[in-house]
């Protein structure tokens, strides 16, 4: 199914989006654990402290860039969404031009309450802006489009850093299924 939008779109830009769409989920790369950082971003989140959680999240974008072998991005942690009539911006992606290295912003607290973002919904908008930057740096897209195959890769890569959390943090050894004892 294709968003509403494509028809917009110009010859170009439908073959991208296209291109895009076949594009499904998305692996860590192999020997990356980002567990431990995402355990970090749950508690900088937690506590309620931008800087810490900055560090959290470029770390996050360090490991998934290298992992990736694509460039590096800069993230930044601003305190409150900005908002408009359209509703709150929870993140945005800013491609590499010229020689400004590629940056993603997310923001830390909600528009109207400012109250702290619960904590998947802030993992996902740091890995939706991730995806953006792997659209051009990886799959060398021309332009990054939201797209079933763009929101499939999200999910996945979110997914992936949400397991190696939980694993981090003691989740259960998986059990034997002849003698439904814990494999050590």
């Amino acid at each position: 199914m294709r968003f509403a939008y494509y028809d917009r779109l110009s010859p170009a830009q439908k073959r991208t989006y296209r291109r895009s769409d076949e594009l499904g989920a998305l692996a860590l790369p192999p020997d990356v654990d980002c567990g431990t950082i995402v355990a970090s971003v749950r508690e900088s989140l937690a506590s309620d402290r931008r800087a810490p959680l900055q560090r959290a999240c470029q770390a996050l974008c360090d490991e998934l860039t290298a992992g990736y072998h694509v460039p590096p991005v800069r993230l930044l942690v601003l305190a409150r969404r900005p908002s408009d009539d359209y509703g709150e911006l929870h993140g945005l992606y800013e491609p590499e031009e010229g020689r400004r290295i590629a940056r993603i912003t997310v923001w830390m607290r909600t528009a109207a309450k400012q109250q702290v973002v619960a904590f998947k919904s802030f993992v996902r908008t740091v890995v939706h802006e991730v995806a953006h930057h792997l659209d051009y740096e990886l799959f060398a897209l021309d332009e990054t489009f939201h797209t079933e195959g763009f929101y499939k890769r999200e999910s996945s890569l979110a997914n992936a850093l949400f397991a190696q959390e939980a694993a981090r943090q003691g989740g259960a050894a998986p059990e034997c299924a002849s003698t439904g004892r814990s494999r050590e």
